[in-house]
């Protein structure tokens, strides 16, 4: 089965760089150096510390492991690229809630980078699937489930 293709910004991929070389060159160390002083205390097989160790360790293996996988698997959307005539992934995009009033300003990013807190929504989020393709002016409407919200875009923007 082949892998799914990971759609990264530049930040994106920068991010997901820095988070990869901080686990293999930083973490793994920590993580050794605690498993070497646990082994220390003596019998490992009633040691919590090793084994918090070794679980940490298995995460820090598990999370390299899926960063190197996505990092293979990205394609980068290059700031060039983004269109701002349509929505698209790597647009910031401005939507006016029809019913209330409320403008909110989304990054539209792939699913690998999305941070809903940090105003970066995914291009498979119920907003970011109704807005993809649309033009400023445009009124959508977004499934959710407590219903249908009306968004106009205002704004398109790179």
């Amino acid at each position: 089965m082949a892998d799914k293709e990971i759609i990264l910004t530049q930040d994106g991929l920068k991010k997901l760089e820095e988070e990869l070389e901080f686990l293999k060159s930083v973490k793994r160390r920590e993580v050794a150096e605690r498993i070497k002083v646990a082994i220390g205390y003596g019998d490992i097989s009633e040691n919590s510390e090793y084994e918090d160790a070794k679980n940490e360790q298995a995460f820090i293996e598990g999370r390299i492991i899926t960063l190197e996988k996505m990092l293979r698997n990205a394609r980068i959307i290059n700031n060039d690229d983004i269109d701002i005539d349509t929505v698209s992934i790597g647009s910031i995009v401005t939507v006016e809630d029809m019913e209330f009033g409320d403008t909110m300003e989304y990054a539209i990013v792939g699913t690998a980078e999305s941070d809903p807190l940090g105003n970066k929504i995914s291009n498979e989020s119920p907003v970011g699937r109704a807005i993809l393709g649309k033009q400023k002016g445009t009124v959508v409407d977004v499934n959710v489930p407590a219903g249908i919200i009306q968004y106009k875009i205002v704004d398109i923007k790179k």
